[in-house]
């Protein structure tokens, strides 16, 4: 794949004695929609949390539009105890370690499995709170007003976004009142007033009913249209990851058993075999 937005390159998480991601390499192009998926404890959200610069990786390097931001690896007592692959790899590149806002303002979005929306703002305030992520005034200016026209951008974005993703009605509506489904797609909006190129879902369908998870499906696909987007998702529910993603990439116990497009993994035996026999179109 050439010019791919995501890479991870032989990523490895150890946490103590326990590998939780292990040599990990995946890659997520321009306009794709890729998932990872895998059983509990497989180390997705592990994974999630090494792309986003919760946790430094142990070992390995991570590329978002072919510029390294983060790369790690053991040394000293952490290379002794050191229980992954490839150690010595990245020894003579530079360490290097973003911090999740960093991140965020390098163009990747992430929404998580438990909403965390600020609950007591209202629909519109929660995505212009993101829309000042990338604010041109400094601290005196917000503090004292002194940008007036820049603050008018950013709440005129906010509100052609909500218009966007159907929200707009809804924009004085305190966010804790929404239903269910409403406070997702909420979630995704504010993710996107950051301006991403590339959106991390994790479980966007958690506990949504069927009506509701085929709404957020087509939301999925009209938003990578609409914003020109790459997406990297975690999910359970197989219906949506068989019927959304262009490639998948499956882990266990930490380790990738397999990659390629829905058809392919959906009929290799180690994913059927990791699912313990479970029927992938359940």
């Amino acid at each position: 794949m050439s010019n791919p937005v995501l890479k991870l390159e032989n990523v490895t998480m150890q946490f103590g004695g326990v590998v939780a991601v292990d040599n990990l390499s995946m890659e997520v192009g321009e306009g794709e929609i890729v998932a990872l998926i895998g059983p509990n404890g497989a180390g997705k959200t592990t994974a999630f949390n090494v792309v986003t610069g919760v946790y430094a990786p142990t070992n390995g390097c991570l590329y978002l539009d072919g510029k390294p931001y983060l790369c790690e690896h053991p040394t000293g007592r952490a290379k002794h105890d050191y229980l992954g692959s490839d150690a010595e790899k990245f020894a003579g590149k530079p360490t290097l370690r973003k911090t999740p806002d960093q991140i965020t303002k390098m163009g990747l979005a992430r929404t998580f499995q438990n909403i965390r929306l600020f609950g007591n703002l209202t629909v519109f305030e929660n995505v212009l709170i993101a829309k000042h992520m990338h604010a041109k005034g400094g601290f005196l200016a917000a503090t004292f007003h002194l940008n007036g026209k820049e603050e008018a951008r950013m709440r005129r974005e906010a509100m052609e976004l909500l218009e966007i993703v159907g929200l707009a009605e809804l924009k004085d509506e305190t966010a804790s009142n929404l239903p269910y489904g409403q406070q997702r797609r909420l979630e995704i909006a504010r993710a996107l007033a950051t301006d991403p190129r590339l959106l991390i879902l994790d479980e966007p369908a958690a506990g949504m009913n069927p009506q509701e998870t085929v709404e957020l499906t087509e939301f999925i696909r009209e938003i990578r249209e609409q914003f020109n987007l790459s997406i990297l998702l975690i999910e359970h529910h197989m219906n949506l990851v068989m019927g959304i993603s262009d490639r998948i990439y499956v882990l266990e116990f930490g380790k990738l058993i397999a990659e390629g497009i829905p058809e392919a993994v959906q009929m290799d035996q180690r994913v059927i075999d990791a699912y313990l026999g479970v029927d992938l179109d359940a």
